[in-house]
């Protein structure tokens, strides 16, 4: 019963026939075959827009290849203090945009604000060339903290991003989580918010290993195919991808998966805060559930063979939390999960909640 990461879980049956399918025949290579235009296609009829895409297979390789696209290697990315780009994937960002600082926005705030994006740059003093000046704007959808933007909150940080001269990027590892809790088209809170490229992750969410990076701004993507080779990511079996993803995004199966994970993840707050002494750090909206749980609640936990990671504990305000006595934990569901899964935290954690 693990709810470490929904990482963990294995792929959608649809993903893995239509992968199984593709296995059986022969196609052309490096991303010129059919099931990867199809996949291409498919995208462009999800967002409702033209656009272009690249498929990877890590959200790593798709974050970093993409911004090293839209910026200087002399330039800064501004992101959010936990953001994944600057939190967990080592030096990949510097390494892939060739030296690109990561500065972080907003310490404690659960998500970025358009205001204060707006404030930080402004603060940032100009004297070229001594001076590194933002180029990138990454938003994490859904953010590192399992919170959702709105449309209008992603079309006011776009805004302020474009008002500054800084491109948009934005990292969709959970991005089908994020439009399966607005129930908003894909669009609203992508190409349509101002968003300039999306790395769209269905890893996570029902695939093997499958990113797609989607540049809804063609011009931006020159040179994007000679970044993935150089750096060791262009698939001579490029088609694998892209069947992945055209069954994925098939008949909004992408949104189903998330949604059932989106539910499982308010099944498992209840549950959570069923749990004598524990409490939910932050409302959830996607498939991650932040909570605040004694350190021998943790341990028994563990102990009965329940998966989850110690979070960051700047993630929340420091006075929300008796790192002495209690950890800051975070628990992610996945389309996978069951209601048996939950039950049997419920047992290990001796709630009175909907399982008990």
């Amino acid at each position: 019963m693990s709810f470490g990461s929904d990482n963990q879980s294995g792929a959608s049956p649809a993903v893995l026939d239509a992968l199984m399918r593709e296995f059986s025949q022969k196609g052309a290579s490096y991303g010129t075959d059919e099931a990867t235009k199809q996949a291409e296609d498919k995208l462009r009829e999800v967002f409702d827009c033209d656009l272009v895409a690249y498929f990877v297979t890590s959200g790593t390789a798709a974050n970093c290849l993409a911004l090293s696209a839209l910026g200087d290697p002399w330039g800064a990315i501004l992101c959010h203090h936990q953001a994944h780009v600057l939190r967990d994937e080592s030096t990949a960002p510097e390494f892939l945009t060739g030296g690109m600082r990561l500065m972080p926005v907003a310490p404690y705030a659960t998500r970025l604000d358009a205001n204060t994006v707006a404030a930080h740059i402004h603060a940032m003093p100009d004297d070229k060339p001594h001076n590194i000046r933002p180029q990138i704007l990454s938003i994490a959808q859904s953010s590192e903290n399992g919170q959702v933007y709105t449309p209008a909150e992603v079309q006011a940080l776009c805004g302020v991003a474009h008002d500054a001269g800084l491109r948009v990027h934005m990292d969709g590892a959970r991005f089908a989580n994020a439009v399966a809790h607005l129930g908003c088209h894909p669009a609203d809170i992508s190409a349509r918010a101002g968003v300039d490229v999306l790395c769209l992750g269905a890893t996570k969410n029902g695939a093997v290993a499958a990113e797609a990076v989607v540049f809804f701004d063609r011009t931006l993507a020159r040179g994007f195919p000679e970044r993935m080779k150089r750096s060791g990511h262009l698939l001579s079996k490029g088609r694998f991808l892209g069947a992945q993803f055209s069954a994925w995004l098939h008949d909004d199966h992408w949104l189903d998966l998330a949604c059932h994970a989106n539910a499982r993840a308010q099944v498992l707050a209840m549950t959570l805060a069923s749990i004598k002494g524990a409490r939910i750090a932050m409302t959830p909206q996607a498939n991650e559930v932040f909570a605040v749980l004694p350190r021998e609640v943790c341990a028994q936990l563990a102990a009965a063979g329940i998966g989850f990671a110690e979070w960051y504990a700047d993630a929340i305000l420091p006075d929300k939390v008796d790192l002495n006595h209690e950890a800051l934990v975070r628990f992610v569901t996945s389309f996978a999960s069951s209601e048996s899964e939950i039950a049997g935290l419920a047992k290990a954690g001796g709630d009175t909640g909907p399982f008990s």
